[in-house]
């Protein structure tokens, strides 16, 4: 008995004190399709819609591939899809800034404070569910047909889940360590940057991607029902002259912009938040 009592006195102190870990959990990262799978599904969607236009026999109903290509090269020569997919883009920009910058900060308010959650609750949840549509046409009945509608009308419509996700990333913040931080009396600012927000990251990161994913298509709702440039403005001009490949060839056009920022910049970013969750 005395030897044992001798030999756990002259182990270091911090090892009476710990207590064994369980396994941790790798966190596994989102998997990414590789390269040549990636260009076979393309391929293969490229085969399908020559098939359909094949079958329909009809340019105003399903042109082919070609024909919209041809359309995109004249509307590039001509600089009106660069002009109109600008105006698109910069109101994408500005509508996703103001979106991410309000429901974050709602988003750790009430993941913060359960009394301020109560009272606010209801408000998200309704805005959660009121249609995009309603939204955006009292925006301009209230404000007018005008860039200040239609940038606040696309970002509330995406404040709202934004705010739940932050929210939920907030509830999930690892109180030791921010017990850790008021011990060593980190300044706010300091706690904000060095402790909550990386743990954020990941959650932000999903916000991203999908605030990404649903401002450009209310965007383009937005032109199409109140402005007079844009990718949705085109399309709406060309649906009414009913020129098929014109609209697939803007609508494809944006679509392949997006999803460069999408592949290239949002999903890195996405990999990286979660890199510190491995072990």
């Amino acid at each position: 008995m005395s030897a044992t009592i001798e030999a756990r006195k002259a182990r270091p102190y911090w090892t009476l004190v710990q207590e064994p870990r369980a396994p941790a959990i790798p966190y596994a990262l989102p998997m990414r399709a590789p390269v040549h799978v990636t260009l076979i599904s393309l391929v293969a969607l490229g085969l399908l819609w020559t098939l359909g236009a094949a079958i329909a026999q009809d340019a105003d109903i399903l042109p082919t591939p070609v024909a919209v290509w041809q359309v995109i090269a004249a509307e590039s020569a001509s600089g009106d899809l660069w002009h109109h997919m600008a105006n698109t883009l910069r109101r994408v920009a500005l509508a996703f800034a103001l979106a991410m910058a309000v429901g974050t900060t709602l988003g750790i308010l009430l993941g913060r404070s359960e009394r301020l959650n109560m009272w606010c609750d209801p408000w998200v949840t309704v805005f959660l569910n009121l249609p995009a549509l309603v939204i955006i046409v009292l925006c301009y009945l209230w404000i007018g047909l005008n860039e200040v509608a239609a940038i606040i009308a696309v970002a509330l419509n995406k404040t709202a889940m934004v705010t739940v996700t932050i929210r939920e990333g907030v509830r999930t913040l690892d109180r030791g360590v921010g017990d850790m931080a008021q011990v060593y009396r980190l300044s706010p600012m300091t706690r904000l940057r060095h402790v909550i927000w990386p743990q954020l990251g990941p959650f932000v990161a999903t916000s991203t991607r999908n605030g990404l994913a649903v401002i450009w298509k209310i965007v383009l709702v937005v032109e199409f029902l109140g402005r007079s440039n844009g990718v949705g403005f085109q399309i709406h001009l060309y649906f009414q002259l009913f020129d098929t490949a014109t609209v697939m060839a803007y609508a494809l056009a944006f679509t392949g912009v997006m999803l460069s920022i999408e592949y290239g910049l949002v999903q890195q970013w996405e990999r990286r938040s979660s890199v510190w969750r491995r072990v």
